[in-house]
């Protein structure tokens, strides 16, 4: 889209072919940092000692490197979304913290991790008589034991059993006691029934996940829903809204004309030329099709 490398042609999966013969890198980062800084051991492990959390998590990562890592390329976005697959101790949303606490920036973090034990803690418990779901097995897991805490103490500035942390982070002169002026929201996943999911059925149940809240950019506290609606369902302060019944188009249209700040439009609807021909006046926003079963929206490795 810059200009930099000029379009040759495009492969058969229809990705761009360009020309790079021209090209001349600005610069080239590393693959490999030696920095002190940067030292699993000293600054990985010592970290989640400082929290109380001493043995939980083997060779957890510097807050450091990834907070070096993650700055390269979101210097210059304050307001970007970095998303962690597979968050382990939780390292990323930390480094995150501490990147804006240093810029003024308003960068969030989504972390996604299993809350699974241990191999040794699972033969202890099994042996116990514990198994998976069981609140024994479960405060062990991941997420209960590890990432969860450490989240919370980092933002609050305290240990697990309360006492203000000590020291200041790293290059800085930000007391690790101050904390972040950051939030966080815990969320479970788990499964909705299938046969219940209906139009409108479960729509309450589908809120609270980071499903639509998520899709749409996660703006605002994840809003819950008392009462499902029956035709449309605007958030302004999460900047979304639905439409679940696609013959109050008109109406979800002049209701939309008076909320500019809605970014991303669901409507609900098994026609693709229906879905197609109500859009169009909404070509400034982020549009999805939802299906009458909305799980069908979620699924992956399936085709539609």
């Amino acid at each position: 889209k810059n200009g930099d490398f000029p379009i040759v042609g495009y492969a058969n999966d229809g990705s761009i072919i360009v020309d790079e013969t021209e090209y001349e890198a600005k610069f080239v980062p590393g693959t490999q940092w030696w920095i002190s800084s940067h030292d699993a051991t000293q600054h990985g492990t010592k970290v989640l000692s400082a929290l109380g959390l001493n043995g939980r998590f083997s060779f957890p990562k510097s807050p450091y490197a990834e907070h070096d890592a993650i700055r390269f390329f979101v210097v210059n976005k304050p307001n970007a979304l970095i998303v962690d697959f597979f968050a382990g101790s939780g390292t990323t949303l930390h480094a995150v913290n501490l990147l804006n606490a240093e810029d003024g920036g308003h960068r969030r973090c989504i972390m996604v991790t299993n809350n699974e034990v241990s191999d040794d803690e699972s033969k202890a418990l099994t042996k116990q008589g514990y198994h998976p779901g069981d609140p024994e097995w479960e405060k062990l897991g991941i997420a209960h034991y590890v990432t969860w805490p450490r989240t919370v103490c980092s933002i609050e500035g305290h240990d697990i059993n309360g006492n203000p942390l000590k020291g200041n982070y790293l290059g800085s002169d930000m007391p690790m006691a101050d904390g972040f002026k950051a939030n966080a929201v815990y969320f479970k996943l788990g499964f909705l029934d299938k046969t219940a999911v209906a139009l409108g059925k479960q729509f309450s149940e589908m809120l609270p996940l980071p499903t639509l809240w998520l899709k749409a950019g996660a703006h605002g506290p994840c809003p819950k829903v008392e009462n499902v609606p029956m035709t449309m369902a605007i958030f302004e302060d999460n900047r979304f809204a639905v439409l679940l019944d696609e013959t109050a188009y008109p109406e979800f249209e002049v209701v939309l004309s008076m909320h500019p700040d809605i970014e991303t439009i669901y409507i609900v609807t098994d026609s693709e030329a229906g879905y197609r021909e109500m859009i169009k006046g909404f070509e400034d926003k982020i549009t999805y099709q939802l299906y009458r079963d909305y799980l069908d929206n979620f699924r992956i490795n399936i085709g539609r």
